[in-house]
C-alpha cells in the first residue's frame, strides 16, 4: 500500500473506492460534483489528513473526513480506515415515493406528468 502525505482528490477517491474508476472520479470533479473543505475541487486538487470531501453522486451525497491519503487502489477493508464516513444515512425504503403507475401502452409521461411526479419525489 503506497501510503503518501498528500495526494489528488481524484485519485484519493477512486482509491478509497468513493468511484469504480479514476477517470469517473475526474469527471466528477471536473462536473463539480466534488467539494473539498466547502471549495469545489479539480481533479488535481490535493487533500491531506482532515480535510472535508463532499462527493456528490446518485441520490445520495457523501461526507467524508480524510483520515489517510493513498494513491492506490486499496482493499475494501483498507479503504474504510483511510476515511470517517459523516454522510446522512440515507432515507429509509418506506419513506421513499414509488414510482407513478403508467397504463401499459399510455406512451411517455407528459412534462406535466414528469414535474408532478419530481414534486412527488421531493426534487422540485
Amino acid at each position: 500500500m503506497a501510503e503518501v502525505v498528500r495526494a489528488r482528490v481524484d485519485a484519493w477517491c477512486w482509491a478509497v473506492r468513493l468511484f469504480p474508476t479514476r477517470s469517473a472520479a475526474g469527471a466528477a470533479c471536473r462536473a463539480g460534483h466534488v467539494r473539498v473543505n466547502g471549495e469545489r475541487a479539480k481533479p488535481a486538487t490535493i487533500v491531506v489528513p482532515g480535510d472535508e470531501v463532499h462527493v456528490r453522486g446518485g441520490e445520495r451525497e457523501r461526507i467524508v473526513e480524510v483520515r489517510r491519503t493513498v494513491v492506490k487502489r486499496v482493499g475494501a477493508a483498507v479503504a474504510v480506515e483511510c476515511y470517517l464516513d459523516r454522510s446522512p444515512a440515507p432515507v429509509p425504503k418506506a419513506q421513499v415515493a414509488l414510482a407513478g403507475v403508467r397504463d401499459r401502452g399510455a406512451g411517455r409521461p407528459t412534462k406535466r406528468d414528469r414535474r408532478r411526479l419530481d414534486r412527488l419525489r421531493g426534487r422540485a
